[in-house]
Parts: structure tokens; C-alpha cells; sequence
């Protein structure tokens, strides 16, 4: 038997030890739990939120958010959200009705909300398709601009949600901001490296509308803003002797596209095939491309050294 002396030692011990523990379980239990629609996404939540949110991302490294399917564990974890952060623009076309199926009361907010949107090509600038985008290209995050405002978004979303969380919120974007000016500075400079009649290039499919009207390097795509559509063969045609026509000097396939149509342009122009460029998702935490401001960087250095050569 434990002595009386023993015993209020073992329970000092336990009650210490139960102390000691309850700020680490306090803080797990105080975090805001949010949702974000793809990588990109949550990582420019996790930049803003810190330590004091938890994101949970659906689509992730390089995940194709056009035709992705949700899944029952998607649907559990926005019924345990404050918010679900989606780009909009009608680019996750299955996140109201996973919205609707889960129940959840989580605030849903449009990170792209008040970027100045620009047309796909189905309203007459190309193909003349139609890929359920309402006729906007949804690629906004593109255009380091536009990333800016997504991050005004996203900072307002969580202070109305954790208004104790005011200041760091508002300190954490604030430095997140000055790191994209940075990066924004370096895709500039590169860009005017790049001979004037060089800056073009071909690309999987037609994700970087937002960076050509931004940075000036023109895009073409044989396939239209979401990669649910299939590129015709009169689309492939035109770009193969626009290639030929224009001396097109590299084309780009992106991470969530497949290879083998690229492959084939660039087979029949000659035209080189430059490093993998990352659109609609990053790669592995691990990769070139593993976090926002790194995709951004990985691309232009990607298309600078293809055309500057």
C-alpha cells in the first residue's frame, strides 16, 4: 500500500502532469479549422493563418481540381469547418454539391472575389469551345496581382471568424505580401530578358491567360481552360503550323496534364520541350513546386531559359 506521504506525491505527480498537458491539447482544440479546394489555395491559407489555423486541403499536390470527384472524407471534413476557402470562378464545379451534401455551416468564401476576370476562348478569342466555366477563365492565381487579392480575402475570412486572431492575421499577410512583390519583381526582370519575338509559347492547356495579360509572354494552348475537354484535331492542327509558321521556340507540359499530345507537337515542329511547368496544382512539399511563391518562380525560370537560349 502506498504511504499518505506516497500517495500526495502520485497525485501531485498526475495533477502536474495533467497541467502540463492541457496547453498543448487547449491549443489543438483552439485552432480554426478551415478548408481549402486545392494546394494552391491552401497553401496561401497556411501562410496567413499560421499555427493558428488547421487547413485541410481536398485536391493536393498535383491534383487535377477540374475533374476531381470528392469523397466521403471530404464531405466529414467540411461539417468540421468554420470556413471552406474555393478559388470560384466555377473552377471546382463539384464544390456546391458537396457543400450540399455534407450539411455544413461552414462560411464559404471565394478567394478570387474582385479580380478582374478575363474570357476563356469559347467567347471567341480561339477554339471556340465551351468548357463550363461560364465563359471566365478561372486560372486568376496567375497573375501575382490577383494572388494579392486573394490574400486580402483570405486574411478578412479568418478575422471575421477569429477576430482574437486580428493581429496576426494581419501581420502574417502583410509579410506574405512583401514576399510576392519580390517574387512578382523577379518574374518581371527575367521577362524583360527574353527577346520580344520570343515570348511565346505552347502550353498543355489554357491556364496562363492571367500570366500573359500580366507579364507580357503570349500563351497558346491546344486545349481550352479546363482539361475535362479533349483538343480537336483542327486545334492541334492550327497549333502545329502556328508553331511552324511564328518559329515557336519551346513548349511546356504541366503537372496536371498528360504528356503524349505535347509530345507529339513538339515531334512534328522540332519545337523543345521545356521543364515541367506547374498550373492548377504544386508538386510535393518536397518538389520544385511545392509552394505557391515557388511555382511562380519554378515557371518563369522555366520559360526564361527556354526562350532566352
Amino acid at each position: 500500500m502506498l504511504t499518505r506521504r506516497a500517495a500526495v506525491s502520485f497525485l501531485a505527480g498526475c495533477l502536474t502532469l495533467a497541467a502540463s498537458s492541457l496547453p498543448v491539447a487547449a491549443q489543438t482544440a483552439d485552432k480554426l479549422k478551415v478548408v481549402a479546394t486545392f494546394s494552391i489555395l491552401g497553401d496561401m491559407v497556411r501562410n496567413i493563418g499560421d499555427e493558428r489555423v488547421e487547413v485541410a486541403t481536398l485536391v493536393g499536390p498535383n491534383g487535377d481540381a477540374h475533374v476531381y470527384s470528392p469523397t466521403p472524407a471530404d464531405g466529414r471534413r467540411l461539417t468540421e469547418a468554420k470556413i471552406v476557402f474555393t478559388n470560384g470562378l466555377k473552377f471546382e464545379g463539384w464544390i456546391d454539391r458537396l457543400v450540399k451534401s455534407s450539411g455544413t455551416r461552414a462560411e464559404k468564401v471565394e478567394a478570387a472575389k474582385g479580380v478582374k476576370l478575363l474570357k476563356g476562348e469559347e467567347e471567341g478569342q480561339g477554339h471556340g469551345h465551351d468548357h463550363g466555366h461560364g465563359g471566365s477563365d478561372p486560372h486568376a492565381w496567375q497573375s501575382i496581382g490577383n494572388a494579392k487579392i486573394y490574400v486580402a480575402n483570405i486574411r478578412d475570412a479568418l478575422i471575421a471568424a477569429d477576430e482574437a486572431g486580428k493581429a496576426t492575421y494581419q501581420a502574417n499577410a502583410a509579410s506574405y505580401l512583401k514576399r510576392l512583390d519580390e517574387v512578382e519583381a523577379e518574374v518581371k526582370g527575367l521577362v524583360a530578358k527574353i527577346p520580344p519575338e520570343r515570348r511565346r509559347i505552347i502550353t498543355s492547356h489554357d491556364a496562363f491567360r492571367y500570366f500573359e495579360e500580366a507579364y507580357g509572354i503570349d500563351v497558346v494552348a491546344p486545349q481550352g481552360v479546363s482539361t475535362e475537354s479533349e483538343a480537336s484535331a483542327r486545334d492541334v492542327a492550327r497549333i502545329i503550323q502556328q508553331i511552324k509558321r511564328e518559329k515557336i521556340a519551346a513548349v511546356f507540359v504541366e503537372n496536371v496534364s498528360d504528356a503524349r499530345l505535347m509530345e507529339r507537337i513538339a515531334k512534328e515542329t522540332g519545337a523543345t520541350i521545356g521543364s515541367r511547368v506547374y498550373s492548377d496544382a504544386l508538386s510535393e512539399p518536397n518538389g520544385p513546386a511545392g509552394t505557391y511563391i515557388d511555382m511562380m518562380r519554378h515557371n518563369i525560370r522555366a520559360f526564361s531559359t527556354a526562350l532566352s537560349s
